[in-house]
């Protein structure tokens, strides 16, 4: 990319494709090499830094899969409805011409092979009559059915769910090693913004607790930074201050306005990436990297922030911890109204979903407007515009990203 003054005089005549943007960003992002161990019930959405096997077999037994009487398969060849075999019922184990009733999951001890259900036994005194045969093994689950001695589990970079963190719990895992969350100094900028009591031409400020709750969510650990007012010096301080960190992201200041100061300030610390990515709402955003630390320069839009901190901020958490991000979640659904797009750009475009006897219909919420903060708060989802098209016509078939979702 050009020098900061060019960029400025150009008026972002120019502009990244959000895949370069992304390629570019990704050469710069180090994988962190910090691990720690944590107890298993505190590694939710944590990234595995090791291998995992299981350290035993699941189950370590053969178990019945189900209630039911623990039987010699060939005790019950020939039971039918009409000829039932005839069983002795014993409390404590099935030897040859017995039965033992067994709850789910209960051991089926030798010499008993196989386990009756319920509806195929009825008890009669201290008998039991079984009418219908069973198979060698049928209704038990063998040892090592469900997991295996050393079977290999998770690869590093897999972030733990807590469906993975059952089964860890399953074969007796008590700790694991993960990579440390990444360090993000979330630092707003601009001199009209304020904590409270806004005066005229003033704004509350409200992109630091975003990106900070996003950051969190996305398995980042945040310190949301007090606001810097729009001056060069401050502007460098703010962010020398925070070199330490694994990634700095600020809010406003990185359009090509007079007060937009950050890019400058970014290039005359280290070096500037990328200023202005082909992206609606959002275009004026910046990458850029001091003494080794990322730093993304988010405009200051609301809409445009939230846009550009998916698009950037997520994915360069995930790759600090070695691991890509997880597939939003998506539904197609039947647009309800025109979308319009301008070509070469990728427009984000806020939506709704609703649901009728036909199935999901997106509404598309402020197609334009990059600081109307409820209008994302309100929507369920954006659908994303490819550079390729000039939108979408009502009636077609689109697809919805839900925003909410998980790293």
């Amino acid at each position: 990319m050009g020098d900061a003054e060019s960029v400025r005089g150009s008026g972002f005549v120019e502009r990244t494709r959000v895949r370069e943007a992304l390629s570019t960003l990704r050469e710069a992002t180090t994988v962190s090499t910090g691990t720690e161990t944590v107890p298993l019930e505190a590694a939710d959405g944590r990234v595995l830094a090791e291998t995992v096997e299981s350290p035993r077999n699941v189950p370590d037994f053969p178990r019945a899969a189900m209630d039911g009487y623990a039987v010699r398969a060939e005790d019950t060849f020939g039971a039918a409805d009409r000829s039932p075999a005839t069983l002795q019922v014993d409390e404590d184990t099935a030897g040859p011409e017995r039965a033992t009733w067994v709850h789910t999951g209960s051991p089926v001890a030798e010499p008993a092979d196989a386990v009756v259900k319920t509806e195929y036994a009825r008890e009669v005194g201290a008998e039991v009559e079984i009418s219908r045969a069973a198979a060698v093994g049928q209704n038990v689950s063998d040892v090592g059915e469900d997991l295996e001695a050393g079977q290999h589990l998770f690869d590093p970079g897999h972030r733990l769910r807590p469906s993975d963190l059952a089964l860890l719990r399953s074969v007796e895992v008590e700790t694991v090693t993960v990579r440390e969350r990444p360090d993000v100094a979330v630092i707003p900028t601009g001199e009209e913004l304020v904590e409270s009591d806004p005066d005229p031409g003033e704004a509350i400020e409200t992109n630091g607790i975003m990106v900070s709750s996003l950051v969190e969510r996305w398995g980042g650990d945040a310190t949301h930074r007090e606001v810097v007012t729009d001056d060069r010096e401050a502007l460098a301080q703010a962010i020398e201050a925070d070199l330490d960190a694994d990634l700095i992201v600020t809010t406003g200041g990185s359009s090509i306005g007079k007060r937009d100061l950050l890019p400058a300030v970014v290039e005359e610390l280290g070096e500037l990436l990328v200023h202005g990515v082909a992206l609606k709402p959002g275009h004026p955003v910046a990458l850029g990297q001091v003494e080794g630390t990322p730093v993304l320069m988010l405009p200051g839009y609301p809409v445009a922030c939230i846009v550009n901190a998916w698009q950037f901020v997520r994915p360069i958490l995930n790759w600090t911890a070695d691991t890509e991000p997880d597939e939003p979640a998506r539904v197609d659904a039947t647009l309800n109204r025109k979308i319009r797009s301008e070509p070469g750009i990728r427009s984000c475009v806020r939506v709704t979903v609703e649901y009728d006897e036909e199935g999901p219909v997106a509404e598309p919420v402020h197609e334009s407007g990059a600081s109307i903060l409820s209008s994302v708060s309100l929507a369920d989802g954006w659908v994303q515009v490819p550079e390729s098209i000039e939108g979408y016509d009502a009636g077609d078939t689109v697809t919805v990203e839900f925003w909410e979702a998980l790293p």
